[in-house]
């Protein structure tokens, strides 16, 4: 299995437009310790040829140009080289990117009844894309892996957080409204564990990522306390698991037997996007990558 992390950043992206935190700053400046993100993203495919995007943000369009192997096929004058999409949650950062795909061929869309629910609702997406690209949409289980079409890939959804987009009305989170996913490569048995958002470290993570042989983990706020510089809510409020502290994940994630471990969807403010600050190094230091836009993997 092929990897390819097309956005590390959390929503915003770095630098992100309307702030003026040290790390935004910093590349404005030109810095060579932090690098310019787009939003969160993986790429996967089982051939090179059949890829898959893991979430659809609003930086797609630079995504693609930016890997090649995403747009029209050598000897064709269009095309695309992405099969399908599947998605985590509704959140905008992981969804408006669909809309920017609307001219190419068809594809599918997997994700959860409650997430496809939510975006009819509330992002109309679906009925959108109807008269464009047209995508089938197919349905994720929680209780059974599903085939990814045209490849050797099957994905295993499971619960991370119930947690209700600032966009929905709804008061009460149901199962499905964010999964992380468990992605196996039937021909070379590698498995990869995405879960970019995650509000704790709890019972089926902490199980599945013991057979990874990839985990890539929320990373957004180095601190439970770091979003409250703009924001009223801590980090775990906003359904985040800090990198640091008490209640962090980069002791438990250092400890896991994976062969790589890597942080995505960081925040613009989290310092450890800075390569040459303390926190990058302590991460590095534990044997864990800071994922950075542009970072291949193979299993």
């Amino acid at each position: 299995m092929n990897i390819r992390i097309l956005g590390s950043a959390a929503g915003g992206g770095v630098p992100q437009w309307n702030c003026r935190c040290a790390n935004c700053e910093a590349v404005r400046a030109g810095s060579p310790h932090v690098r310019p993100r787009t939003q969160s993203s993986l790429a996967i495919s089982a051939d090179e040829r059949n890829w898959f995007l893991l979430n659809v943000s609003p930086d797609v369009r630079q995504q693609i140009l930016a890997f090649p192997a995403l747009g029209p096929p050598a000897g064709k004058e269009r095309g695309q080289a992405i099969k399908g999409c599947v998605l985590t949650d509704a959140e905008l950062d992981h969804t408006a990117g669909l809309l920017l795909l609307r001219e190419g061929a068809p594809f599918f869309v997997h994700c959860t009844p409650l997430v496809r629910r939510w975006l009819n609702r509330y992002f109309p997406v679906e009925q959108l894309l109807a008269n464009f690209a047209g995508p089938a949409w197919r349905d994720l289980s929680l209780d059974h892996p599903s085939e990814i079409p045209e490849s050797s890939l099957v994905v295993q959804p499971f619960e991370a957080e119930r947690h209700v987009p600032r966009f929905v009305t709804e008061d009460v989170a149901a199962d499905g409204s964010v999964i992380g996913l468990v992605i196996q490569d039937l021909k070379t048995g590698g498995k990869l564990l995405y879960a970019p958002c995650v509000g704790s470290l709890n019972g089926p993570l902490l199980s599945l990522a013991k057979e990874a042989d990839a985990v890539f983990l929320d990373g957004t706020f180095w601190s439970n306390d770091e979003p409250l510089r703009f924001s009223k809510r801590t980090s775990l409020q906003m359904g985040h698991v800090p990198v640091s502290g008490p209640q962090g994940s980069l002791t438990w994630l250092a400890g896991l037997p994976a062969e790589h471990r890597v942080y995505i969807h960081i925040n613009n403010t989290n310092p450890m996007v800075n390569d040459g600050g303390p926190e990058f190094r302590l991460v590095k230091d534990s044997g864990v990558r800071v994922g950075a836009d542009g970072d291949m993997f193979v299993l």
